[in-house]
């Protein structure tokens, strides 16, 4: 907002300058000091959208001790292909894939895992996820899932 009004006083000044003066270029240097209030924003700018656009890790968060504390959970035997971005300004999100033991599926009470698993991430790191995806696999799965590489 300051900026704006910095912005249009140099235009009007400019304007002045050149209606008493004849001197042309004060309309250039106008623009430049202008060129000057944008660009920091410009670079903060394109830095946040940069980071949103590669998909990388929300600053401060630990992934590796995100990991460590789903894995710690009653009943979770393996956390792979866990990926945290952001994306949209503000908008953290995370997918995972959650191995059970399997009596969790013979028994039914997954769900009651993927709500408490989900409720941890919302509420203790660095970046309260707004967003989880967890998909929870078999013993079985999970062992098969470690086989395969990707490139």
């Amino acid at each position: 907002m300051a900026n704006d009004a910095l912005g249009s006083v140099a235009v009007l000044v400019a304007a002045a300058v050149i209606a008493w003066t004849g001197w042309m270029r004060a309309d250039a240097v106008a623009g430049l000091f202008v060129a000057a209030l944008i660009l920091p924003r410009a670079a903060a700018l394109l830095r946040t959208s940069g980071t949103i656009l590669l998909e990388a890790t929300p600053a401060g968060l630990d992934l590796d001790r995100v990991r460590e504390h789903m894995a710690a959970q009653p009943h979770v035997r393996d956390v792979h292909d866990l990926h945290a971005s952001t994306v949209a300004s503000g908008l953290p999100v995370l997918t995972a894939h959650i191995v059970l033991d399997e009596g969790c599926f013979r028994d039914g009470h997954c769900l009651v895992i993927l709500q408490a698993l989900q409720s941890c991430l919302g509420q203790h790191h660095e970046v309260a996820f707004e967003h989880c995806t967890i998909q929870l696999e078999s013993e079985s799965i999970g062992r098969g899932h470690r086989e395969h590489l990707h490139a």
